[in-house]
């Protein structure tokens, strides 16, 4: 049954006790840090217990060498669906999560993580984003950083930090253009902007519909083209989405890795993920904007 309108956040912290209480959601400790760089305070989690999720990913890496289903979305542990959003799309709690409340918004059947978004997903996302402010994105492929090949939108709660901007790029984004599709003046890297009318999260299929044409604009401003292969229609290039009940922000990736660390959508908010403190000593060395830059494609391509 799909979740009724006001919902949502309840079902979440109520689904978030259970698996917890069960052992289904197994949460990742972290501490944090700030890097203060480029006008940016950039928020730093560093983990400090990832054994549990290395152990699922070599297992779930052994099950499709040897031709087992090992796509732990197409059949969903139960204790860890939040709400159906719509006839396409589920919520779930992310099993692994480092973000409290960290929320998947997964297609009912599979679809590849390459394929471009549909107007589908963007009914499903701002259905969801409609019910408390958050922060969504969309790691578009295994360069920008999406470790699911299992079509898969994901949403955060704001803020992203316990101090400062409820998102640490937000200083950069005040001038950016107000009413068409450009770009940040702070970012050194290739990517594509839009700010969005706040009142449209008052009725998300109107916002899924502006959004879904913004994002199809974005894509041709980048210089994106589509590839078809059968049925599928995928882009030529990875890229990172984010999206507010404010603005889109677009950016093409040319790699996954700064050295050794994984780069993925909410980098580009401003909040980074490492696995340990050599992680954090590199971040800290090359600067947060720096290592944005190199791992997305150049302005010049």
């Amino acid at each position: 049954m799909i979740f009724k309108k006001g919902t949502l956040w309840k079902s979440l912290m109520r689904t978030t006790e259970h698996a917890l209480k069960v052992k289904a959601l197994l949460p990742i400790p972290t501490e944090y840090s700030f890097i203060d760089d480029a006008g940016v305070r950039f928020f730093v989690r560093v983990m400090v217990g990832l054994g549990r999720k290395d152990e699922a990913k070599k297992k779930q890496e052994a099950e499709s060498m040897a031709g087992k289903n090992a796509n732990p979305f197409l059949h969903p542990e139960r204790e860890l669906i939040v709400a159906d959003i719509s006839d396409t799309h589920i919520a779930i709690l992310n099993k692994f999560n480092v973000v409290e409340h960290h929320l998947l918004i997964i297609t009912r059947h599979f679809e590849d993580q390459d394929m471009l978004l549909t107007r589908k997903d963007f009914d499903a996302l701002w259905l969801c984003m409609a019910e408390y402010n958050c922060l969504g994105f969309y790691n578009g492929g295994r360069i920008a950083g999406a470790s699911q090949q299992h079509k898969h939108l994901q949403i955060v709660p704001l803020p992203l930090a316990p101090v400062g901007p409820a998102i640490p790029i937000g200083p950069l984004l005040t001038a950016a253009p107000v009413k068409e599709i450009g770009t940040v003046p702070g970012f050194p890297f290739c990517h594509s902007f839009v700010r969005l009318n706040p009142s449209l999260v008052d009725s998300p299929l109107d916002a899924s519909k502006a959004t879904f044409e913004l994002y199809a604009a974005m894509l041709s401003s980048v210089g994106m083209t589509t590839l078809v292969a059968g049925e599928d229609m995928r882009l030529s290039t990875p890229y990172c989405l984010l999206v507010t009940r404010d603005w889109m922000l677009l950016v093409p990736r040319s790699r996954e890795f700064f050295e050794d660390i994984s780069i993925n959508s909410l980098a580009y908010a401003g909040s980074f993920f490492v696995r340990n403190e050599q992680q954090l000593a590199t971040l800290k060395n090359y600067g947060p904007m720096k290592v944005l830059t190199s791992v997305a494609t150049s302005k010049d391509s």
